[in-house]
């Protein structure tokens, strides 16, 4: 049964995308941008409710009133292709720095021209990087957010955390603040498989860490705020979800903090 209704989820979730991309061409191009962005947003939300209605998964969001006000880098952990749509409708102009390649697919790459979303040849060195740097800073002062997982790539719940220095460099040279961002969507929505699990999991923002740090500084700083928190998340969602089935890693990782740190698990149950 759990097998089935993953897989009648996968076809609606993908069904629902190509219907929301092709009926709404015609009039998205015409909109103001800001205005156009209102329809990812709306098709978030409804895949948000097809994981609700098919799947029976369900999540809540902590910590909205650290969101700053102004231009900010949201910096959530990667552990599934739910990440990268999940909280675009409580943002207000978020923007991606995205594979030049992706921009070149039809529809999807129309719809992220038209978002101003920013290609990157992740070869590219030099001038390439000098000329996203630019086109970042500049969506920065228009008080956009730029959404950058710091690992760079999706990982394992309770996985070895491996993150990029990139972000610490932008960090530093774009002045704003960055907003770690703690989740655990890739135990019910696992990267590399078709299933998807029923359940329910927090989603955490944590207070963001101003401008004005060394960059070394911040960088050990988001990895341990981020890390902490995400170990949190971990236990609680394997706490009241007990028939959820863990990834090796996490269950590793669950062991680890138990058999360090008891009193965290305590402390998270309370």
């Amino acid at each position: 049964m759990l097998a089935l209704r993953s897989h009648l989820f996968n076809v609606i979730f993908y069904a629902n995308l190509i219907l929301w991309m092709v009926v709404c061409l015609p009039i998205y191009f015409f909109l103001p941008r800001r205005t156009a962005y209102r329809i990812p947003k709306t098709w978030a939300l409804s895949c948000h409710w097809l994981m609700k209605v098919v799947v029976g998964t369900t999540f809540e969001i902590e910590g909205l009133e650290n969101i700053p006000k102004s231009g900010y880098i949201l910096a959530p952990k990667h552990q599934s292709f739910w990440d990268t749509y999940a909280l675009l409708p409580w943002l207000d102009d978020p923007v991606f720095i995205l594979k030049r390649e992706l921009m070149m697919i039809p529809v999807f790459g129309w719809y992220a021209a038209k978002l101003k979303m920013i290609p990157v040849n992740r070869g590219g060195k030099g001038k390439e990087m000098m000329l996203v740097m630019k086109r970042a800073s500049e969506e920065m002062k228009n008080g956009r957010q730029l959404i950058i997982f710091p690992e760079g790539t999706r990982r394992p719940p309770g996985a070895e955390p491996v993150y990029k220095f990139g972000i610490a460099r932008l960090y530093r040279d774009l002045k704003v603040p960055v907003v770690p961002v703690a989740v655990h969507a890739g135990l019910f929505w696992p990267r590399r498989s078709l299933m998807r699990y029923p359940g329910h999991y927090k989603i955490r923002i944590l207070p963001a860490i101003e401008p004005g740090l060394k960059p070394s500084v911040f960088f050990e700083t988001l990895i341990f705020d981020l890390e902490a928190a995400s170990d949190k998340l971990l236990l609680d969602a394997a706490d009241t979800n007990p028939g959820l089935p863990l990834p090796p890693e996490a269950v590793a990782r669950i062991e680890a903090l138990q058999r360090h740190a008891p009193s965290v698990m305590h402390e998270n149950s309370l």
